[in-house]
């Protein structure tokens, strides 16, 4: 229906559509922070592509442009300690990173934009339109200046110029790629076709009591997978943790701090007046018949809805909105600029409860059901004021911990000076337990990035600092343990574990075994197995994909079911973990006239797909070619 839906369907294309992060023209606000940046000046280079720079400005911009987008979603519990934590951060940063290498290629295959090409753009871009006409040259510079921070022409049109560059690029590379009529048949066969099934399990856990084994048995299966019980490679280390959750506790946060805080990003704090409200589209672009075809059939619907029709069963068998007729209509709740302006005109005058007369848009006639409303709300300072001052005293704390870490970097070069270290700063000097390079280290759990370290430096070299999700750590390696093959008694446990799920599962398969036949030669499927004392589940329609009762999302099993006909039984399937045997109770198959109503949705939405892959193999391979560096460090900077 909307361009948001169609977002929705092409959520992971759409991460190329670089003018959607910068150039919406729906202007987001953007806080007041490049004027001072704590922990790295505005000019500090963060990234460069083959000596283009992604400074800590720019790399600051686009971090707090997602995370107010995160929090206007997500409510604005998920702050900005939170998306470090997840590694939000250093995604960011590789899409910018992957952005600045489309240039580079664009550039590298002559790809140029015209000025012409720039202003065409320009002036067809809805958000400058006034009823289809461009709003002037005054109040196109106007718009801009009111910008937080002010775009100047200039900045404006570099943005539409480098995103029309980019479009070219990405159609010079996939501009060749089309979808056969036969991928879209069996991609809505493989979407729509959908199977009822009956299920029996036999799980190997319950064949587990009663199992024993002996030590002659044990030391076989032992020797038998060696490799799988070999204790590999390990290292131990003395370190130094700078700890910034230990630094918070003696953070205090000002009322003053907390206030400006609240003021100063007051749009957090604000929930947009929003509507809720399903919807019948009525296709004109592309239809079969003339408009006034489609508005009579449109408005034979509009009184059966008015006349008390079901609406969410008029959506699913008229609309011609693929994506929200399954839902009967339902677009959830959607706030100002969302949607295509007419369409959110009428959706926002209409009262709960109530259905429009037709709505005509770009994309053809709409009725619309507003089912609820929602009024605009702003949460008070008092109940958001401990949220806030745990988010200043984490970055206050984490910038401790930065400056903490940058002196001693210049101060520890040997084992000693991390032993006198932690004396002068008050922290302790831990011994760690001895690891393998996937493994746990006491007190840092799963530091992936310390582990690497402690298997790179030499026994006595210092290393750091390094970050990890609570602070920074210097190191050195105080050990080594060779890899080795263990002897039985050191993992008798773990051998006669595995040793007895083998076993268990060898019962479970052998039960399925003398049951199956009976169950495939049953007209009655059910009262076959419930003859054998076994729990038959029965599921409703499902198509691929469905997890299964009791066997969850199994890919194999799942293929195998859509391959049988109707009524008949499967052989033992057996997996690591499970044994099952399934029955096909029922089959719905795909119809010509599904296929052709879904055909032009799904092209677009299989084209786009394969473009995006593609486009994305391409970039992957075309940057291995490139000179890229990346500074962590003054990328964590750039956001304390």
């Amino acid at each position: 229906m909307t361009m948001l839906d169609r977002m929705r369907q092409h959520k992971n294309w759409l991460k190329w559509s670089l003018a959607a992060v910068c150039l919406a023209f729906v202007f987001f606000y953007v806080p007041d922070f490049l004027t001072t940046v704590p922990g790295a000046a505005p000019t500090d280079v963060v990234a460069s592509v083959e000596g283009r720079e992604i400074t800590s400005n720019d790399f600051r911009r686009v971090y707090f442009q997602q995370l107010q987008s995160y929090q206007m979603a997500y409510g604005g519990e998920l702050n900005d300690q939170l998306l470090r934590q997840l590694g939000i951060d250093q995604q960011i940063l590789q899409q910018m990173i992957d952005e600045e290498a489309s240039v580079v290629e664009a550039e590298r295959l002559e790809l140029s934009v015209s000025d012409v090409e720039v202003r065409e753009r320009i002036l067809s871009l809805p958000g400058l339109q006034d009823n289809g006409v461009f709003i002037g040259e005054e109040q196109y510079r106007l718009l801009l200046r009111s910008q937080v921070p002010p775009i100047t022409p200039a900045q404006f049109e570099d943005n539409i110029r480098r995103s029309i560059l980019l479009d070219k690029l990405r159609a010079a590379i996939t501009g060749w790629i089309e979808v056969s009529d036969d991928e879209l048949r069996d991609e809505y066969r493989l979407r729509t076709e959908k199977i009822k099934l009956d299920i029996v399990t036999f799980s190997p856990v319950e064949f587990r009591d009663g199992i024993t084994v002996t030590d002659d048995e044990l030391a076989a299966h032992l020797d038998a997978n060696a490799e799988t019980y070999r204790i590999p490679e390990k290292r131990k280390i003395d370190y130094l943790l700078i700890d910034a959750e230990s630094l918070r506790e003696g953070v205090v946060v000002p009322d003053a701090d907390i206030e400006r805080y609240y003021t100063d990003n007051a749009s957090q704090y604000s929930n947009p007046e929003q509507v809720r409200a399903s919807h019948i589209l009525f296709e004109t672009e592309g239809a079969d018949e003339a408009e006034a075809e489609v508005r009579a059939r449109a408005e034979a619907v509009l009184a059966e809805a008015r006349d008390g029709g079901d609406f969410a069963a008029l959506a699913e068998e008229h609309s011609d909105d693929v994506g929200s007729a399954t839902l009967g209509g339902d677009l959830d709740y959607f706030s100002r600029g969302r949607m295509v302006p007419e369409f959110e005109a009428a959706a926002f005058s209409m009262e709960a409860g109530t259905i429009s007369d037709l709505v005509q848009t770009e994309y053809g006639f709409h009725i619309i059901h507003v089912t609820d409303k929602r009024e605009a709300a702003t949460r008070p300072l008092e109940d958001v004021r401990d949220q806030i001052a745990d988010q200043l005293q984490w970055e206050q704390a984490q910038g401790q911990a930065d400056l903490m870490a940058e002196e001693l970097a210049g101060q520890i070069a040997t084992p000693e000076d991390l032993a006198q270290a932690a004396t002068v700063r008050g922290l302790t000097l831990e011994e760690s337990n001895y690891f393998g390079r996937t493994e746990a280290i006491d007190g840092l759990g799963l530091a992936a990035g310390v582990a690497s370290a402690a298997f790179s430096f030499a026994p006595g070299e210092v290393g750091g600092p390094l970050r990890t999700p609570t602070g920074h750590v210097f190191l050195t390696v105080t050990d080594e343990q060779e890899a080795y093959a263990p002897e039985l008694d050191e993992v008798r446990d773990q051998v006669e574990s595995d040793l007895v799920d083998e076993h268990a599962q060898a019962a479970a398969e052998q039960r399925a075994a003398e049951l199956t036949p009976t169950l495939q030669a049953a007209d009655d499927f059910t009262a076959a197995a419930e003859g054998a004392d076994l729990a038959v589940t029965t599921t409703e329609l499902i198509v691929r994909g469905t997890a299964l009762p009791g066997l969850g999302a199994r890919p194999e099993i799942e293929e195998l079911a859509f391959s049988l006909g109707v009524g008949e039984t499967s052989d033992v399937l057996a997996t690591d973990d499970l044994v099952a045997v399934i029955h096909v109770a029922e089959r719905e198959d795909v119809t010509d006239e599904g296929f052709a109503t879904a055909v032009d949705s799904l092209r677009g939405e299989l084209l786009f797909d394969q473009q995006g892959r593609f486009f994305s193999a391409y970039m992957t391979k075309a940057k291995e070619t490139m000179q890229i560096d990346v500074d962590l460090q003054t990328m964590a900077l750039s956001v304390i």
